[in-house]
């Protein structure tokens, strides 16, 4: 794969508060290759989120979109590469003041590049794809947890990405829930998307993910497929997959 088709890190280190939570990180996500960062709470995967995007700087290493590093530059400067991804935030993250249809065209009346009237076509286009379209009007209080979620990933589509992050996208969830959100990215990648999700649930990750990576302690311990994890003999791998009474209160 060319480097122009992924997003990488390399030699990553970040440090925070003088607590390491990556050491040493190599990591690509290649165009096509859905992954999953998994490890418990607390271990870093949402932190990776943060640097790829350029929301954090590395203590060290760098980190690159398509092919230019994007460590150590102003926003200003990547701004226009960034737009290749969008970001689904664990709590949805929408602005409750704005209604639903505000929500999801919000970054394309920022860009203003078109016009009104295709902005609400894409609008009602994108909540039709993850069938909310009758909460056009709503706010967000108005909404369930489920239907935010869903919401968050219509926003997430209005730029037309070619990466979508998802930041543990089934916490809180109902089994249905969990159903509707798993179904909805498996026919984004069946359109061609290219997804990235850091959770702890093993179910959503194992089907809808391709490859995965296990981070322990500021680590990775493993990286390949669902049956090369299952069948790993890594000790903490083997805990995470199926927990023991060793695991209590730890």
């Amino acid at each position: 794969m060319s480097p122009a088709n992924s997003i990488r890190m390399e030699k990553l280190c970040y440090t925070i508060g003088g607590r390491k939570i990556l050491g040493n990180f190599d990591f690509s996500l290649e165009r096509g290759v859905n992954r999953t960062i998994l490890g418990v709470s607390g271990s870093g995967k949402t932190t990776i989120l943060k640097l790829l995007l350029g929301l954090l700087q590395p203590t060290s290493g760098k980190v690159f979109i398509a092919d230019q590093c994007i460590t150590g530059l102003p926003e200003s400067a990547y701004m226009e590469l960034r737009k290749c991804i969008a970001i689904v935030f664990q709590g949805g993250a929408l602005f409750d003041s704005m209604t639903v249809g505000e929500n999801v065209g919000y970054r394309l009346f920022e860009e203003g590049r078109l016009s009104t009237a295709e902005i609400e076509r894409i609008v009602v286009e994108k909540l039709g794809f993850v069938g909310v379209e009758q909460a056009l009007n709503l706010y967000p209080a108005e909404l369930s947890g489920g239907m935010k979620k869903r919401v968050a990933i219509a926003r997430a589509l209005a730029a037309d990405p070619e990466y979508i992050f998802f930041d543990e996208p089934t916490t809180g969830l109902d089994p249905i829930g969990v159903y509707n959100i798993c179904n909805l990215i498996q026919r984004l990648q069946a359109e061609g998307k290219t997804t990235l999700m850091v959770t702890h649930d093993l179910e959503t990750a194992f089907a809808t993910s391709d490859r995965f990576t296990f981070l322990h302690q500021a680590n990775m311990l493993f990286e390949g497929t669902e049956a090369e994890m299952r069948a790993s003999a890594i000790p903490e791998v083997r805990e995470f997959l199926a927990p023991t009474d060793q695991s209590l209160f730890v």
